[in-house]
């Protein structure tokens, strides 16, 4: 049976391409010189004030994880469809409170340590751990499934989601937030191949009947339909910019 998903390049930016390198010397690197894992600190705090204005923008364009699944992981994953249940609302709300408890957990134990000389170790080791613990498990849902199964119940990306609700109740996703746009409705193939390609295996043709944007939260902007899209009608786009007329837009 053919698979109907397409192990197509996903990689368009400098970052996209070489972001792997981050993930492989925190979750290794980081097991000889621990301090390496106070660098996620910098990733959480960015991820999260990224999500309140664009949504899961960070998991498409800069996540170091997401680079070695759709760089390294690709060529040697299955690339078949991710279950439903890694997809579920009851996965996503276990894995993160899983990862809450797990990491609070361990904050307190090292917060112990506050003065010694090895606190500082002790707590880069924590998100060392948790790094490595992503890079496997989510490396052997992807040579298994698809690269990015582990993306589908992400701690990280469930957070941005959370984020990202709280932004659109502010108002502050509109005028910033980028979404997949369709130049015109009626100039759809409908070939489905935006939905062959794209690594969280949405379907973006089938909801641009009534409107111009692909609005699903688990979207990361990583413009790979926008890339592959026979007809080149896709783009990226506010909600401004898609309402503009063409000359404005």
């Amino acid at each position: 049976m053919r698979n109907f998903y397409i192990k197509a390049n996903r990689a368009f930016t400098t970052v996209r391409q070489y972001a792997w390198i981050f993930t492989l010397a925190v979750a290794f690197g980081g097991l000889w010189y621990p301090r390496l894992g106070l660098l996620v600190f910098g990733v959480i705090f960015s991820l999260t004030a990224i999500s309140l204005f664009k949504g899961r923008y960070w998991c498409g364009n800069y996540c170091a994880h997401g680079s070695l699944f759709d760089q390294l992981l690709l060529p040697l994953s299955r690339n078949r469809e991710i279950p439903r249940f890694l997809k579920s609302r009851f996965t996503q709300v276990a894995v993160l409170a899983w990862f809450m408890y797990n990491l609070t957990s361990r904050f307190i134990r090292v917060a112990g340590l506050w003065g010694e000389l090895q606190f500082l170790d002790r707590l880069g080791f924590v998100f060392v751990a948790s790094y490595l613990m992503v890079t496997l498990v989510g490396g052997t849902l992807g040579l298994i499934f698809a690269p990015r199964s582990w993306c589908q119940f992400c701690p990280m990306g469930t957070m941005q989601v959370l984020m990202y609700k709280l932004g659109k109740m502010l108002g502050w996703t509109k005028k910033h937030d980028r979404q997949i746009t369709i130049e015109a409705v009626e100039k759809c193939h409908k070939c489905g191949k935006c939905a062959r390609v794209c690594p969280m295996q949405l379907v973006p043709y089938t909801e641009f009947k009534d409107q111009s944007q692909f609005a699903h939260e688990a979207c990361i902007r990583c413009v790979t339909c926008v890339e592959h899209c026979p007809a080149k009608i896709l783009s990226l786009k506010t909600y401004a910019e898609a309402k503009a007329p063409p000359s404005q837009a």
